[in-house]
């Protein structure tokens, strides 16, 4: 294969937050309901949250990451991993208890 591809890659640490909360189980929470009424209903009385459908979406917290970026073969792609690893390390990015996640890969022509 012709070209190469942008590989885009964060540091992520095993102390870092990264946390995925469905919407039904925020909406159990006594605290989050009362602040969505005190900012939605002000001066209203005998409000309930309802919802019309099923509550599967999601919303994720995580700690908020550098992102890195490096270009490679198309060639190299099985060996993306290593390779941002490689990067890192010759970046004196990794610390000990942490690791190379993916975010992207794009291919530039």
């Amino acid at each position: 294969m012709q070209g190469n591809i942008e590989v885009t890659y964060k540091i992520v640490n095993k102390n870092d937050l990264n946390l995925t909360i469905s919407l039904e189980e925020l909406l159990k929470n006594e605290k989050i309901v009362k602040a969505i009424k005190s900012e939605f209903a002000k001066g209203y009385r005998n409000i309930d949250i309802k919802t019309d459908s099923d509550l599967s979406d999601k919303i994720k917290v995580e700690t908020i990451k550098k992102h890195y970026s490096f270009s490679a073969l198309k060639d190299d792609f099985a060996d993306i991993i290593a390779l941002a690893e490689d990067h890192a390390t010759n970046n004196k990015l990794l610390k000990k208890d942490s690791f190379v996640e993916l975010v992207d890969i794009k291919t530039v022509e």
